[in-house]
């Protein structure tokens, strides 16, 4: 273990203490840092489908990541301290279950810093990564980030904001950043069985959220009756000691609480994503992608894939070798038409009618979902469509 003989809480502004220099000159190196994992639980399948990463320091005698990286701010290691975390973080990745994602914290002023770059550029692909803003400091504007988080979205990564309805995390913010996770603060979760408040607030986020192609998540869960509140207003994503604790990777549910989740559900007969989803070219690579575009003249557009057949982004005429590619809207082969259509039209003008990329459980590519075919399957009376 590393002495921590002259550690302190610093604080901006506080005076300096010569031990944490030191101290944050080893975790920088990699020195007595590690990753925990915690797992997050989709409500209606009472599965684990990712996974947050979270910073310990087992090697000192100070163990509370919020003081170090307090510390961090205050002698000016802030990027070094963050880019060997995430490096931390991401040395499982490799083994991460293949129907499960992976979020990574990070401060939203340091995603221009070299060395977070860095870390990206490290890992090539970033399917299967959400990169979740933390709230360290304020951000008045998202539009200096703006390169970096479209650099994060075309590797493949999705965008997720943290603490919604606390701090900066607001309406404002959620516009300007239009992430693919959207995580509920503690404070709205605590005794959110008790207080009709709280519960509208969900409600409602929960109501923005399915119109803006996002997810909710809503974190620090530790009572059932908890979970039970948050599963009845239709909360997709939990994660809490009461599911499971930070561990090493990759645990799992606890039986018990799988079969609460899944116990007694309504079946609703509505028309799904997966009676319109049809075949789509892919690619692997952009090259790839462009040896089908010479091939067929006609082709408009091609699926790149990226590891465990996951969609990655699309390739328009032209874009492979251009390098030019979108990320595109995902949906889920369960997800209902009417949910899909009302996130469609919230996307820009000039990609609001482009097909939807459709995922299976496990993240893999199944196909694309036209709107004429959507709204077509909600409009007749007759036998679902199938897919071509």
């Amino acid at each position: 273990m590393i002495p921590a003989d002259d550690i302190s809480r610093p604080e901006t502004g506080v005076q300096a203490v010569p031990g944490w220099e030191a101290l944050l000159a080893a975790a920088c190196r990699g020195e007595g840092l590690s990753t925990a994992y915690q797992p997050i639980v989709d409500t209606s399948r009472g599965t684990v489908v990712g996974y947050e990463a979270l910073a310990r320091f087992p090697g000192f005698r100070e163990k509370n990541p919020e003081v170090w990286f307090s510390a961090a701010r205050t002698y000016g290691k802030s990027a070094e301290l963050e880019s060997t975390a995430l490096r931390a973080a991401l040395a499982a990745r490799a083994t991460l279950p293949p129907n499960c994602f992976l979020t990574v914290n990070v401060s939203p002023e340091l995603l221009t810093s070299e060395e977070v770059r860095g870390v990206w550029r490290n890992e090539g692909d970033l399917g299967g990564l959400v990169v979740e803003l933390t709230e360290q400091t304020p951000i008045d504007s998202y539009l200096e980030l703006a390169p970096d988080l479209n650099r994060l979205r075309a590797a493949g990564a999705l965008i997720a904001i943290d603490d919604a309805g606390a701090g900066y995390a607001g309406l404002r913010h959620l516009l300007a950043l239009r992430p693919s996770l959207i995580k509920i603060d503690r404070e709205l979760v605590q005794d959110v069985d008790r207080d009709e408040a709280k519960r509208a607030l969900i409600e409602m986020l929960g109501t923005f959220a399915s119109r803006v192609d996002a997810w909710i998540l809503a974190e620090g869960v530790e009572r059932v009756e908890e979970l039970d509140a948050l599963v009845s207003l239709g909360v997709p994503l939990v994660q809490g000691y009461l599911l499971a604790r930070p561990a090493p990777p990759w645990a799992g549910l606890d039986l018990d609480l799988a079969h609460r989740l899944t116990a007694n559900r309504p079946v609703e007969h509505r028309r799904l994503i997966r009676d319109v989803v049809e075949a789509a070219t892919t690619a692997v690579s952009a090259g790839q992608a462009a040896a089908a575009f010479a091939a067929d003249p006609g082709l408009q557009s091609v699926v790149l894939l990226g590891g465990q057949l996951r969609p990655v982004s699309v390739l328009d005429v032209g874009a492979a070798e251009l390098g030019v590619v979108s990320q595109g809207m995902r949906v889920n082969l369960d997800t209902p038409l009417a949910e899909a259509l009302a996130r469609c039209m919230t996307r820009e003008k000039a990609s609001r009618f482009e097909p939807l990329l459709v995922t299976d459980n496990a993240g893999r590519f199944a196909g694309v979902a036209r709107l004429e075919r959507m709204i077509a399957a909600l409009t007749t009376t007759g036998p679902k469509l199938s897919g071509s």
